[in-house]
Order: structure tokens, then C-alpha cells, then sequence
């Protein structure tokens, strides 16, 4: 199937699904699908922004996205009064950030303060638990320290969670990595599905996605094939997304897209092209 014709297949299956939360326009209206933002991870434009953060800011919602998520500290030299600004100033969000253990670990209220400042609610660790999937026990122990500080970020209505990558899908013991911690988890413990990551781990995004109800708050959108020398744009690929977007609206809770692709930090033509691509699945 071509790109095009793979685009109105999915457009039509997308529009044809019933969803909930569910929107009425009007008195007696049919209901319809409640519309999720749309964000981008920085992470796929980090030279373009560590270049110009604030014409980058610019360019972006001039796309129309309509949030932002910062990655591992990296805020480009700026006061967060100064990034605040410059994200009201362009219309953007800043839902979530990536942020290290080491962060929520040696300086939980330094965190907290700035996702105040940015007015982040959502704190994803982006990824290195393979480190203690040596078997149940030690995946048990980091559960249990995630546990502790999703206790304190809910006392300061935040949420803290975990980024999907390829190496979350092995599996200890018959069980995949990933489940195994969720499985270990407080459903406060929120869950960042990375469709293209995972499933390059050879793990099944959708079945993640719909068992750990009401924790996809939000959904990293990639295509399957990120490691090798094709990396499809969104829509390109093989990930089936009427599939992501009917589990992520139905059962995962999602309350933001978030679009990644790190092929050409440099430039925003990826990133514009998926948001293209986005918008004709009516996303």
C-alpha cells in the first residue's frame, strides 16, 4: 500500500471508531472524538534549538504544534521565566520533560520547580531501567522507588513515569521488562508508550498500551524501524495508528501526542512532514 492510500484508509478507519471521553457539539449532535494536542519532543530538533530555542519555539507553532517536551535538562541557557515566556508568547504547552532518576533521586524540589515554572505536570524518566532487569527482584526494587516518588509528585499534583525503549521488551523470566514493572507499579506510575522504540524491541505497543489502563496520559508517536538506515516518517511506516489512537483514546487515557524523530536535528522538515501526516489521519 502506498502512503497515500495507507493516509485515507487510515483516516477513514480513525473517523469510524467509537471512542470515549466523548464531545457533543451541539443539543442532539452525534458524538464525536475528543481531539488530543499534538506536541513535539525537542529532542528531534536539539541542534536547531541549542542553535535559536526561541525562533525554534516559533517555527514549531507555527506548524501547529501545540506543546513542547523538554529532554534531560537540556532548557538552552534560559530562565525558566524566560522559556515561560517564550512558550505563552507562541501559544505552546509544555505538558511533560524528560528528566533523569538522577534528578528525582539528589533534587526532587529543584525538579518540581521547574516544572512548575514551565507548567509541566507529567516527569518521564526517558529510559535506562535495563540496568535492573536482571531478574524479578531487582525490577521489583526500582518499581518500589518509583512508587515512593510518585507518592511525592501526586502530593504536588505532578505525575512521574517511564519512557519506552526497544530494550524494555526483553523479557525476564517469560515477561517483558516493561510489563513486569508496570506490573509492580501504583497506577499513578504513568506509562510513556514510544510506539517506534518498543516495537523495535520486538514488544507489542498495542497490548502494553491497552492492559495498563488509564496510564498512557502520554504517547511518544514514532514508526517502527528507528534503528536501521530507513526511518520512515510517520505514516510511512508500519505501525498500524487507527490501532494507537483508537487504544490511546479508549482505554490509555492519552491526554498528549508527542511526535519524535531524531534522524535530522538540524532541521524541521521531519517533524513538519509528521505533523502533515498527522493531520491528514485527522489527528
Amino acid at each position: 500500500m502506498d502512503r497515500r492510500s495507507f493516509l485515507r484508509t487510515a483516516a477513514a478507519s480513525a473517523a469510524s471508531v467509537a471512542v470515549a471521553p466523548l464531545v457533543f457539539s451541539q443539543e442532539g449532535a452525534s458524538p464525536q472524538r475528543k481531539r488530543i494536542p499534538i506536541g513535539v519532543q525537542l529532542y528531534s530538533v536539539r541542534n536547531a534549538a541549542n542553535n535559536d530555542i526561541a525562533k525554534t519555539l516559533e517555527a514549531l507553532a507555527k506548524m501547529g504544534y501545540e506543546g513542547v517536551e523538554f529532554y534531560g535538562g537540556h532548557y538552552f541557557g534560559k530562565e525558566m521565566s524566560e522559556l515561560r515566556k517564550m512558550l505563552d508568547d507562541n501559544g505552546l504547552k509544555c505538558p511533560s520533560t524528560h528528566t533523569g532518576l538522577g534528578d528525582l533521586r539528589n533534587h526532587f524540589d529543584r525538579t518540581v520547580d521547574i516544572h512548575k515554572a514551565l507548567g509541566a505536570q507529567f516527569i518521564f524518566v526517558p529510559g535506562g531501567l535495563n540496568r535492573y532487569y536482571e531478574n524479578v527482584d531487582t525490577i521489583k526494587g526500582i518499581a518500589d522507588e518509583f512508587n515512593k516518588l510518585s507518592e511525592k509528585a501526586r502530593a504536588v499534583d505532578m505525575y512521574i513515569g517511564y519512557h519506552a525503549h526497544g530494550y524494555d521488551a526483553v523479557k525476564v523470566d517469560g515477561v517483558e521488562a516493561w510489563e513486569r514493572f508496570f506490573d509492580a507499579t501504583v497506577p499513578e506510575v504513568l506509562m510513556q508508550m514510544d510506539i517506534g522504540n518498543y516495537a523495535d524491541g520486538n514488544g507489542d505497543p498495542y497490548r502494553q498500551i491497552e492492559k495498563f489502563k488509564g496510564r498512557s496520559k502520554s504517547v511518544h508517536l514514532k514508526e517502527a524501524g528507528q534503528r536501521g538506515p530507513a526511518r520512515p516518517i510517520i505514516g510511512e511506516g508500519t505501525v498500524d495508528w487507527p490501532r494507537v489512537f483508537e487504544l490511546s483514546e479508549t482505554v490509555g487515557g492519552v491526554e498528549w501526542y508527542i511526535v519524535e524523530d531524531e534522524l535530522e536535528p538540524d532541521s524541521l522538515v521531519r517533524i513538519e512532514r509528521s505533523l502533515a501526516a498527522l493531520r491528514e489521519m485527522r489527528k
